[in-house]
């Protein structure tokens, strides 16, 4: 396979990327000392800095493979507002998809990071599923974005805050079948059964056995094809792409004849943080699927991209020349 040129047509696709965009926000510091009011240690901050997350993590990493994101999603017209609108700017992201509404906050979570080490995490969110007014304004952005921009792919990055709604998961899966454009999930349990038609359909094991409300004790080839074809089979997804942390990833493609599918284990990594690692998966998979690639080669090269930034701590875009250089030495 002529990965040269997979990784340079990464360049020529735009993505739209519909879910929950998040500011996060990192205070750096160092802990030398237990507080005297609480058993609790003391981080002297000395740095904070602010980075795009949630579905913002998705778009940079498709930016960071080369691609062009295009963020589709509600966020508060509030404080946080600019400092979102900021970061899109200073990433060459358009903000032309995104909603600003005074009914909900901006999300934002700060880590607390002491010693290069995590110690705490605040968020500042709601949950609530978007009113009907909201609702409205997302989809005209959505159905403005395909008919005007024809992205070459649409994820939906649910981080279950409210931003994807039935009808917005109904309406943009109909009109991006209308218009021959993949769909890809990144799930949560809210919305996990309304996911109906989409191509490529990517859970980790717990959200699986939550969503299909299944268990077994350790993955194997069988009972993980067992629970893709009965997902296949109740929601109509083309493939079933599960995370499995340390014990890889599984891709169940019901695009041919036979079914295909694999198992692949995880490569032996020095895991400082798994933070984020999920959005690269979803990233760097959507490429793929939208360059037409096989279900075994997305699972592999995304499977890859995803242990890259579990090296690093906080959440971290995927080095593409990195991955590049894993992906043709495996």
């Amino acid at each position: 396979m002529d990965y040269k040129s997979i990784f340079e047509n990464f360049n020529k696709l735009n993505v739209l990327i519909i879910g929950d965009v998040m500011i996060d926000s990192y205070q750096w510091g160092k802990v030398e000392r237990i507080s005297p009011e609480a058993p609790v240690p003391i981080c002297s901050v000395a740095k904070t800095e602010h980075r795009l997350g949630g579905a913002g993590n998705v778009a940079l990493n498709i930016s960071a493979m080369g691609a062009t994101p295009i963020l589709c999603s509600v966020v508060g017209k509030d404080n946080n507002e600019e400092i979102l609108l900021q970061l899109l700017a200073e990433h060459n992201m358009t903000a032309e998809g995104i909603v600003l509404s005074e009914k909900r906050p901006t999300t934002i979570k700060t880590r607390i990071i002491g010693n290069n080490m995590q110690m705490l995490r605040i968020d500042n969110e709601t949950t609530k599923i978007l009113d009907g007014e909201e609702e409205n304004l997302l989809l005209n952005k959505i159905t403005e974005i395909i008919n005007n921009k024809k992205p070459d792919a649409i994820i939906f990055q649910d981080y279950d805050k409210g931003v994807i709604t039935e009808k917005i998961i109904k309406q943009t899966v109909s009109l991006a079948k209308e218009n021959n454009i993949p769909t890809t999930v990144d799930p949560k349990h809210r919305n996990f059964s309304l996911y109906k038609g989409v191509t490529l359909f990517k859970p980790n094991l717990k959200e699986l056995k939550e969503g299909l409300k299944i268990e077994f004790s350790q993955p194997t080839l069988e009972n993980l094809t067992d629970a893709a074809l009965l997902l296949h089979g109740k929601q109509n997804i083309s493939q079933v792409f599960i995370t499995l942390s340390e014990y890889g990833v599984f891709i169940a493609d019901y695009t041919h004849k036979k079914a295909e599918v694999n198992l692949l284990p995880a490569h032996l990594r020095k895991i400082a943080d798994v933070s984020g690692a999920g959005d690269t998966v979803i990233s760097v998979a959507t490429l793929c699927l939208a360059l037409g690639m096989s279900g075994k080669d997305i699972a592999k090269i995304s499977n890859l991209a995803g242990g890259l930034v579990c090296e690093s701590v906080g959440v971290v875009s995927v080095n593409k020349e990195r991955l590049y250089k894993e992906v043709i030495s495996l």
